[in-house]
């Protein structure tokens, strides 16, 4: 069973920046950046494999959010920049043990609480 933990959420204007990090208390292979807004489905927003780095992103925040991860110490980040106010949601970090790339939510086993991150215009 892995956990999750994320940290670094919080209230920022618009244009501005935020760094969210996950810290995973396991191994695992690809670890994706999630976010869901009242009212809205969660929905995918960028994600990153364990051997090569490999990275994918939604359409909405491609060229401002940057996924990164660091595997000796299990940890994944998103860099978030030029925000709006539709970046408004709670983010949730997930991992899957399986090397192939998940964009679902149901093909995730493991999820963090979630952290809130509100963009004020």
């Amino acid at each position: 069973q892995v956990q999750l933990v994320e940290s670094g959420g919080g209230l920022v204007q618009a244009g501005g920046s935020l760094r969210l990090s996950c810290t995973a208390s396991g191994r695992t292979y690809v670890m994706a950046w999630f976010r869901q807004a009242p009212g809205k489905e969660r929905e995918f927003v960028a994600v990153i494999n364990r051997s090569i780095g490999r990275t994918y992103y939604a359409n909405s925040v491609k060229g401002r959010f940057t996924i990164s991860r660091d595997n000796a110490k299990n940890t994944v980040d998103l860099q978030m920049n030029s925000l709006k106010s539709e970046d408004t949601a709670v983010y949730y970090c997930a991992a899957r043990s399986e090397e192939s790339f998940g964009f679902r939510p149901y093909e995730y086993a493991y999820w963090g609480r979630g952290t809130q991150v509100t963009v004020s215009s």
